[in-house]
């Protein structure tokens, strides 16, 4: 849990375009720890991005701002199913979303296997890959953990059950990632 955190807080610090590119082919998640964890798990990686437009997990590696989600998705297994072929949405929390939540709600979600991919699962959208744009006021999505999401257009800005989308339509080869300025939870 505490390295979510320090991970979290040094995204605030360090900011890099979702533009970017790199020639890195060794990109690694961070470990993934809960409190009740010591630590000192080996490091997980993911296998290596090819730049120029990657997958959806490519994408968000490059930009920098996911390192909390992308270690995630590792944990859920849920790697695979997004560099699948899609289409898909994603709305993705950036690191300092997940600097937002309570430590408390966050151990309880990293101790519940399955409640972490419904977390997970409750962002992503499949079938489509949805630009901003094409998002209406009242819009319904269905996502892959089975609820739904409701979007809120007012001028140029877009909602996400109640969470602003902070950078739109960000392209990747099997969809699009829509950055969020939080997480979304599904009810229980």
């Amino acid at each position: 849990m505490r390295s979510h955190l320090r991970i979290a807080l040094a995204s605030l610090f360090v900011a890099v375009p979702l533009s970017a590119c790199a020639d890195d082919s060794a990109d690694v998640a961070p470990p993934t720890t809960s409190a009740e964890t010591s630590g000192t798990e080996a490091p997980t990686t993911l296998p290596p991005y090819v730049s120029p437009m990657g997958d959806i997990i490519g994408e968000a590696l490059v930009a920098g701002q996911f390192s909390v989600l992308a270690g995630l998705l590792v944990d859920a297994g849920l790697v695979d199913a997004l560099r699948a072929e899609g289409p898909f949405t994603v709305f993705a929390p950036n690191d300092a979303a997940f600097g937002k939540l309570p430590a408390t709600t966050l151990d309880a979600v990293f101790a519940d296997a399955d409640l972490l991919t419904a977390v997970l699962t409750y962002h992503v959208v499949a079938g489509d890959a949805l630009t901003v744009e094409s998002l209406t006021d009242g819009q319904e999505l269905t996502t892959l953990q089975g609820q739904t999401l409701k979007v809120t257009k007012s001028g140029d800005q877009v909602l996400i059950n109640g969470v602003p989308v902070i950078a739109a339509d960000v392209p990747a080869t099997n969809g699009v990632i829509h950055v969020i300025d939080g997480v979304l939870v599904p009810e229980t």
